[in-house]
C-alpha cells in the first residue's frame, strides 16, 4: 500500500487553533462519518449531514486528494451551461470538518463521496488522523431498505468494535454477506487497530428507500446523540420531518396500490410487536429470510441505484 499521507492534506494552523494542547489518545473529539456512494435509504446519511454543517461553526481540517481516489467516468460531476457558457462545477470532495455541536461541543465529521479505489490508503488516512487528533469515538451513520411501514417508529440495526459500545441493543440480523462499503471497512479496521467505532443504520421503508426521508435522518442522528453525549440540534429538522410525513400520507390516500401494501406491512409489524421474545421484525407466520435472501435484496437495491 502507499503512504497514506499522499493523499491527504492536514490544515496545521487549524488543528493549533483547535487544539493548542495535542488530545491524549482516546481523550480527543468524536469523529461522525456518512460518506455518499453507498446504500443510503431515504437519504438518511445524506440529510444528516447537510444538518449537521449547518447548526455550528464549521472549521476544514482534511481534504483528500479525490483526483487520485475517484473515477470520474462512473460518478460524473455536475456542470452548469448558463446561455452560452460553462459557469460552474459542482466539484466533487472527500474532506474531516470540525463542527461545533448546539452546546459548542466540537466533534469531526468526515463526509464527501465514497471513493473508488485504493480503500484501505483511505482507511490507513483516517486512522492517522485518529491517532493525530486523540479521536474517542467513530460512529457512522446511513439508511437501509426494510419492509416495514412508515406509521410505525422506524428501527436501527447498530454495530461495534466492542460489544459494550452498543449497550443492550437488540440486533435484527444474524450472519450474512452484503456488499462492502468504505464505511464498514473503516469500522472494521479501527477495530482491529484497538479503536472504538460504531455504527448506526436506519432502517427505512422499502418503498421510500429511493426519496429523501427526512425522518430516517432525526432517528440517526438520536442515535448517535445517545452514544456521544453531542447536542445535535434535531429539532432543528422538524418542519422537514413533518412535510415528508404529509407527502407520504397524501401519495398513500392516492393510490390504493401503495395503501394496500402499508395495511399488510402494519398488520406484520403489529403482528411482531405483539409476540414476545421475538428478535425479527417479520411476524409469526411470515418465514424468516436467509443470509443469501437478504444479501440478494441489498444487491437489487443497489442494482436500482446504479441504474437511476
Amino acid at each position: 500500500m502507499l503512504d497514506p499521507r499522499g493523499i491527504y492534506e492536514l490544515d496545521e494552523q487549524a488543528v493549533a487553533r483547535l487544539w493548542p494542547t495535542p488530545p491524549e489518545p482516546g481523550a480527543g473529539p468524536v469523529l461522525l462519518h456518512a460518506v455518499a456512494g453507498f446504500v443510503d435509504a431515504g437519504s438518511a446519511g445524506e440529510v444528516a449531514v447537510d444538518h449537521l454543517l449547518g447548526i455550528g461553526e464549521v472549521t476544514r481540517v482534511v481534504t483528500f486528494d479525490v483526483d487520485q481516489l475517484l473515477d470520474y467516468r462512473s460518478k460524473r460531476a455536475t456542470m452548469t451551461f448558463s446561455t452560452d457558457r460553462w459557469s460552474d462545477y459542482d466539484e466533487p470532495h472527500l474532506v474531516i470538518d470540525h463542527v461545533r455541536d448546539a452546546e459548542g461541543t466540537g466533534f469531526l465529521l468526515l463526509h464527501g463521496a465514497e471513493p473508488d479505489v485504493q480503500w484501505e490508503r483511505v482507511v490507513a488516512a483516517v486512522r492517522d488522523v485518529v491517532e493525530r487528533l486523540g479521536v474517542s469515538l467513530t460512529v457512522g451513520f446511513h439508511g437501509i431498505p426494510m419492509g416495514i411501514p412508515h406509521t410505525r417508529p422506524l428501527s436501527v440495526t447498530a454495530h461495534a468494535t466492542r460489544p459494550e459500545l452498543l449497550g443492550d441493543h437488540t440486533s435484527w440480523f444474524g450472519t450474512v454477506k452484503v456488499p462492502a462499503s468504505l464505511a464498514a471497512l473503516l469500522e472494521l479496521r479501527l477495530g482491529r487497530a484497538e479503536h472504538d467505532a460504531l455504527g448506526v443504520t436506519v432502517h427505512v421503508p422499502h418503498y421510500l428507500a429511493q426519496s429523501s426521508y427526512p425522518p430516517a435522518a432525526v432517528v440517526a442522528l438520536e442515535h448517535v446523540q445517545r452514544v456521544t453525549g453531542l447536542d445535535l440540534a434535531t429539532s432543528g429538522l422538524a418542519e422537514a420531518v413533518q412535510e415528508a410525513k404529509t407527502e407520504v400520507e397524501r401519495q398513500v390516500r392516492d393510490s390504493e396500490e401503495v395503501a394496500a401494501v402499508v395495511r399488510a406491512l402494519e398488520e406484520q409489524y403489529d403482528a411482531f410487536a405483539r409476540s414476545v421474545g421475538r428478535t425479527s421484525l417479520l411476524a409469526e407466520s411470515a418465514p424468516i429470510p436467509t443470509a443469501d435472501e437478504l444479501g440478494a435484496e441489498f444487491e437489487r437495491f443497489l442494482a436500482q441505484q446504479s441504474g437511476d
